[in-house]
């Protein structure tokens, strides 16, 4: 089992290519950072936290893209894994789309997960023409589409929002596959979609009873044909030992926790006192 950070990411936040070292530094195997375009400002949708069309944080609207993010990132670090908690592909050209996402696996000679969600923010998706309904499918044909861009020599595809003939495109994904993860509600409906397009399930901040989700998931893992187990990337608060070997034992692959992140001091000094709970071993420099 691993130990990440996910950043908040926000213009009033440190820059990635700043915090990035420190997370490495510390001994910690992974940065998440998030996506957000924009926010409307009159909305419908019910943010899944507060339950209405308030938001719990302002740096919703303040977030940073997350693949220049990335690439900052990317350029003054060699062993962190980079990753997403969790872009919107749906809300971007996915030929685009594609070309960023393999350009940062190459820059960073491989280091790229992809964490993706459905999208809570109905409004959002719909200034990006997405049919909140088909929402889903549209994203099974993005990352469909994209992985076929990332991995053949003459890509085509063919679907209901996606449609591009014979292409060439390079670079390749420098990974023989980019791992995604969903960030989406621990239950049935999730996990067979991730069963079938993708890698593995992130949490949600609110989660409960992960060890009946991680069952769940893994049973429906198995009945979908998939060999090995998926990646389980649990957004945790507080590191509580006992807590932390249960996890580890029903098969959690990366436990992620937030940071201070409105000074370097402030955030070197959360990420030594965290690594050490943790048991983890700074980076030899």
């Amino acid at each position: 089992m691993e130990f990440g950070i996910v950043q908040f990411t926000s213009d009033r936040g440190l820059k990635p290519h700043v915090l990035a070292p420190l997370i490495e530094d510390a001994g910690f195997a992974s940065y998440y950072v998030p996506e957000h375009g924009h926010i409307p400002t009159r909305r419908d949708a019910a943010h899944p936290r507060t339950g209405d069309a308030s938001l719990p944080d302002d740096r919703y609207m303040r977030t940073l893209d997350p693949w220049t993010s990335l690439a900052a990132a990317a350029a003054v670090t060699e062993r962190i894994r980079l990753a997403t908690a969790v872009a919107l592909p749906v809300q971007s050209d996915p030929i685009t789309l594609a070309k960023t996402i393999a350009t940062l696996d190459h820059i960073s000679d491989g280091r790229v997960t992809l964490g993706v969600g459905f999208g809570w923010n109905l409004d959002e998706l719909s200034d990006h023409n997405v049919p909140p309904k088909r929402r889903r499918t549209m994203l099974r044909e993005y990352l469909e589409a994209m992985r076929a861009l990332w991995t053949e020599e003459e890509a085509e595809f063919d679907g209901e929002f996606v449609q591009f003939g014979p292409s060439w495109a390079w670079p390749k994904s420098t990974q023989s596959h980019i791992p995604v993860q969903v960030g989406a509600a621990g239950n049935e409906k999730n996990f067979k979609w991730i069963a079938r397009s993708a890698d593995g399930w992130i949490t949600t901040p609110g989660e409960e009873d992960i060890e009946r989700s991680v069952s769940l998931l893994k049973q429906i893992w198995a009945d979908a044909g998939r060999e090995g187990d998926p990646d389980v990337v649990v957004l945790d608060f507080k590191p509580i030992p006992e807590k932390l070997e249960k996890w580890r034992e029903i098969g959690v692959t990366t436990v992620l926790y937030g940071l201070p992140d409105d000074s370097v001091e402030r955030a070197s000094g959360y990420l030594a006192k965290l690594a050490g709970k943790l048991g983890l071993a700074p980076a030899v420099v």
